[in-house]
């Protein structure tokens, strides 16, 4: 027979549950509503971002590991390079076997700065590099392509295609040319010159594919170098052996003249001492006499002007001269006395009083007479800089006179000078040319070299590139970084609740309970929310006592006689909450009744595995008949179930009907706790209507999947319609909560499990 048999024309939901209220103790009708608030941000917390980290360390795992593969994989397709070194010394003068002047320009240390960078350019040079290519016929032996550097070609053949298409077709170099640039651009990039700071050694390395071929190289260029700097003076020194030939027939005529010329015009000019060197040497002492001096002044100088200005930034008694100046601190210590003594006498005289008048007095006087002293102190900086400055304007102005004595005398002695010189020169020449001919020519073929190998280079065992070790560690610390910042960014837009103050500030209610996340064993068929029977040692059911303790503190008549649990959406736990629930009040002594109020989708039947052909619609539809007896007792003792029967078409209108209120009205006489298993309130009204028949609804939210827009709007839509929210329930708490990890201490539950079945037992 049909289930629903009429219609509720009597009655508006209005007078319900108007009618609801009337028997709803008015102390706990509702509860002072605390104003929701946003989260507050006060700042970094740790805690919070290490929750982070650890709820998300899936997303780090795997952003982690993509990257690791990733980087794994470029560098299997990157073909192994290998690194030889070699180790040249490269000095500035060679060894001298025979004692010759070099032809070759000489080196020293303090004026050639640019002799190393240019031996270093010519070890990179393309004829050297040419030389090292004939002679190991590199031009046969290019490298083999990896499978990435196939890829790059074959990418640049393209754009190269593409760029011809748009601007107009190139000419393009003979084949010939063009892989003798390849070669030679190969060649240039694998050599690295690497000079050794503050030393005359340089280190050389050559990266090829093959270990032999890189060392090989390396001899090889390092032997071409030392050729080519012995064929470089040889060349010289053939130059000159060449020039001294052509000049040696004119060195005799040149030598007569010139001794000639340099005796008539000392004759003529009265000159006595023809070489000058005594002129000369008493103008050279007293110039290099007056640049010590002035160096020493301007160190003098340098040194006061720091003091100076020091002394221009520092305000105050600051300076180090003040604060060590010993009239300064006696000033110091006699006016604290002073102000010890007036500080004394104030407690007896008044400011005005002569003795005090006098103290003042005297520590005025003190603050001038050590403001004198500080003025003093900065005086003296102020003159000793001046007198520095003054000292070095004098003594450059002696030297730039000195100086123009040297040019005067210089001046006079010009012509003698070069008529000196050019003697001196041709005697030189004459007495030596011979001799000096016949030396380079012998030296020429003696081959000493100022460039010497070290260390040859050997042909490596470990690839130099790619370094895996290091990609792998650098792949590591950027994936972690990485990710790290993604698991921040999805946890920026995940709108699910992550602490329970965030309840507390946005809806304004107070969080009763936490319920661990229950990991159900392979091949376990028994319902969780039958494990506070089951195993009343568990943290679920200890979850669920502590619960119970708190709901008897909730309102301010103690526990709701009847309590309804709902939830924002499915899946959130009210049906376990209501059955656990149950069971503690019931192992606590009390007679309990589970009414399964959701029509639309009914669980507790299948929970306490009960026939559910009679139940809850059965007598809100006046059957009679059928509705006799509907509390079924469960294998809980003291714990009493109404299931919720057939399915009806109008669940709501069912639930909002006079017999409801009836039948929560004799349950409350004949049970001690009545517990409601509610519809979800988002898009359904029974949560409403059920709310308002009992004492206290209860919010049962799961914070790891539930929205926060459905959360609020489900409770602004049960405080709409005036329903008494007593708090929330967080329910399948994960372990990796910190705060909620208490649940899962296997070590306190250990003893407590005991406990339990030695009280039940």
């Amino acid at each position: 027979m049909p289930i629903y048999q009429g219609n509720m024309q009597s009655e508006t939901n209005q007078s319900l549950i108007e009618r609801a209220a009337s028997r709803i103790n008015p102390a706990i009708a509702y509860g002072p509503r605390v104003e929701a608030s946003e989260p507050e941000n006060d700042g970094i917390d740790l805690r919070e971002l290490w929750r982070v980290i650890v709820n998300r360390r899936g997303t780090i795992i795997f952003f982690t590991l993509s990257l690791l593969l990733l980087v794994w994989a470029v560098v299997y397709l990157m073909t192994p390079t290998y690194r030889a070194s070699l180790t040249l010394q490269i000095d500035r003068e060679d060894l001298r076997v025979v004692k010759i002047e070099e032809v070759t320009p000489a080196e020293t240390t303090g004026t050639s700065l640019d002799y190393y960078p240019t031996q270093y350019e010519l070890l990179k040079s393309r004829n050297l590099a040419q030389r090292v290519i004939d002679q190991l016929n590199l031009g046969d032996r290019l490298p083999e392509q990896s499978v990435l550097s196939s890829i790059k070609r074959w990418l640049a053949t393209q754009f190269k295609g593409l760029n011809n298409y748009i601007i107009g077709k190139k000419a393009e170099p003979p084949p010939q040319a063009a892989h003798a640039a390849v070669v030679m651009q190969a060649f240039s990039n694998a050599l690295v010159v690497d000079p050794v700071r503050n030393s005359r050694l340089v280190k050389l390395y050559y990266n090829s594919v093959e270990p032999e071929l890189a060392a090989s190289v390396l001899n090889t260029l390092a032997k071409a170098f030392v050729d080519l700097n012995l064929e470089r003076r040889f060349e010289a020194s053939q130059y000159a052996r060449n020039f001294l030939q052509e000049r040696l027939q004119q060195i005799k005529a040149k030598l007569e003249d010139s001794e000639r010329e340099m005796v008539e015009f000392a004759t003529k000019q009265g000159i006595v001492n023809v070489s000058g060197d005594e002129n000369k040497d008493i103008v050279a002492q007293r110039l290099a006499d007056l640049n010590i001096g002035l160096a020493a002044v301007e160190k003098q100088r340098i040194g006061a002007e720091a003091v100076y200005r020091k002394m221009l930034d520092t305000r105050g008694h600051g300076l180090s001269q003040v604060l060590d100046s010993k009239i300064i601190q006696d000033l110091k210590d006699s006016k604290a006395k002073l102000e010890a003594q007036y500080q004394e006498n104030l407690k007896i005289y008044k400011p005005a009083y002569p003795i005090m008048v006098q103290l003042r007095g005297q520590i005025d006087q003190t603050n001038r007479q050590i403001e004198q002293e500080v003025a003093n102190i900065r005086g003296a900086i102020t003159t000793t800089y001046e007198a520095a400055k003054t000292e070095e304007s004098l003594l450059r102005t002696k030297l730039d006179q000195i100086k123009g004595d040297v040019l005067n005398l210089q001046g006079h002695n010009i012509q003698l000078s070069i008529l000196r010189r050019e003697a001196d020169t041709n005697r030189e020449l004459y007495n030596g040319l011979l001799q000096r001919y016949k030396e380079i020519g012998a030296a020429a073929g003696i081959g000493t070299n100022n460039i010497s190998v070290v260390d040859e280079a050997t042909p490596p065992i470990f690839p130099y590139k790619p370094n895996l070790p290091l990609y792998t560690l650098l792949a590591l610390v950027i994936g972690l970084m990485g990710g790290i910042g993604l698991a921040f960014l999805r946890e920026h837009f995940d709108d699910t609740f992550k602490q329970p103050e965030e309840i507390e500030k946005l809806l304004g209610l107070s969080v009763l309970g936490f319920i661990p996340w229950i990991q159900r064993k392979r091949g376990e068929t028994r319902p969780v929310a039958l494990m506070s029977n089951d195993k009343p040692g568990s943290p679920l059911a200890e979850a669920y006592r502590s619960l119970g303790a708190t709901l008897v503190f909730s309102t301010s008549s103690g526990m709701p006689r009847s309590l309804a649990v709902t939830s924002a959406t499915i899946g959130e736990g009210k049906s376990t909450s209501v059955v656990n629930l149950g069971i503690q009040f019931a192992r606590a002594g009390k007679k309990v009744l589970l009414i399964d109020a959701d029509l639309r989708n009914p669980v507790l039947h299948r929970l306490f595995e009960i026939n559910n052909d009679v139940g809850l619609t059965n007598l809100l539809t006046g059957d009679q008949a059928r509705s006799a007896n509907i509390a079924k007792s469960t294998q809980v003792p003291d714990l009493f179930v109404i299931t919720s029967g057939p399915m009806a078409p109008n669940p709501a209108e069912l639930l909002a009907g006079s017999k409801m209120v009836d039948l929560l009205a004799l349950a409350s006489e004949k049970f001690d706790q009545i517990l409601v298993d509610s519809p979800p309130v988002m898009g359904l009204a029974d949560a409403l209507i059920l709310g308002n028949l009992c004492d206290g609804t209860l919010l049962s939210i799961d914070m790891n999947h539930t929205r926060r827009d459905y959360i609020r709007a489900a409770c602004k839509r049960l405080r709409g319609a005036r329903v008494h929210l007593i708090g929330v329930l967080l329910t399948k708490i994960q372990a990796h909560y910190g705060t909620y990890s208490y649940y899962h201490d296997s070590n306190y539950y250990s003893g407590v499990a005991s406990s339990v079945k030695n009280l039940a037992s």
